[in-house]
């Protein structure tokens, strides 16, 4: 029986960036297991980002379209941030994102809950929903306050 060879570092990290987007660091984490040292990756991930193929803004880009009809703003910063997105390009990103906050609220309390709160626990309920979901707190008031007045929300 033959001996089955493991791919290079190169490989595994071409592989990765094959099937997603990576951030730097992601890529670091997923390939320092299987490498001699550091200096091995970080030089293979220095000539990936030369030659253009990891790039943080694209990876950026991709978590943002992928989480954007879920999540607001604070989740998409708090995600960005865990995956080692660089602070001034998580900046420029949510910025963007807060344009269209209270759509994006709209719409995914449309999916969850259908009909406006008829009391204050529900409406808490709703709010809280929101808020973990990553949404600020005025945008779900005005959001919340809209509904109960019977306004769709459609302003």
């Amino acid at each position: 029986m033959q001996e089955r060879k493991e791919p290079s570092l190169r490989v595994r990290a071409l592989r990765h960036l094959a099937r997603r987007e990576y951030t730097r660091q992601e890529l670091d984490r997923l390939l320092a297991p299987h490498a001699e040292s550091e200096d091995e990756v970080t030089q293979i991930l220095d000539d990936f980002s030369q030659r253009g193929w990891l790039s943080e803004t694209r990876a950026a880009e991709q978590m943002v379209h992928a989480r954007r009809g879920r999540y607001g703003p604070a989740r998409i910063r708090r995600d960005l941030e865990a995956k080692g997105v660089s602070a001034e390009l998580v900046s420029s990103t949510v910025a963007t994102l807060k344009e269209g906050e209270l759509e994006s609220a709209r719409a995914v309390w449309r999916r969850k809950f259908r009909e406006p709160a008829t009391n204050a626990a529900e409406r808490a309920k709703q709010g809280r929903f929101l808020m973990g979901r990553g949404f600020s707190s005025e945008v779900i008031t005005k959001l919340l306050r809209a509904l109960s007045r019977g306004e769709t929300g459609d302003e």
